[in-house]
């Protein structure tokens, strides 16, 4: 990854977390494997801690289902669903 690429320095103006954490973070997940529910829940726990955004179990149960199964949303709209607010 081109860690000069403007892209994340958007990233870290919009949410306050370091290039050089998601560059980490991206390298440590190259090669995970994403049907193994541990490795999810701890992936979400570390971005999580990362950005200082809490989880909760509901969302962490509702993430780690959507990718174990292979059914992650292709749009925004869909993944909105899953990250957003509970209405």
């Amino acid at each position: 990854m081109d860690s000069n690429n403007p892209f994340f320095d958007n990233i870290e103006k919009k949410t306050n977390v370091k290039k050089e954490d998601i560059l980490e973070i991206a390298n440590s997940v190259s090669n995970a494997n994403f049907s193994d529910p541990k490795v999810v829940r701890e992936l979400i726990a570390r971005i999580g801690n990362t950005a200082g955004v809490p989880v909760s179990k509901e969302k962490e149960e509702a993430i780690v289902k959507a990718i174990t199964s292979g059914n992650m949303p292709s749009n925004l709209t869909s993944l909105s669903k899953i990250f957003g607010p509970k209405r």
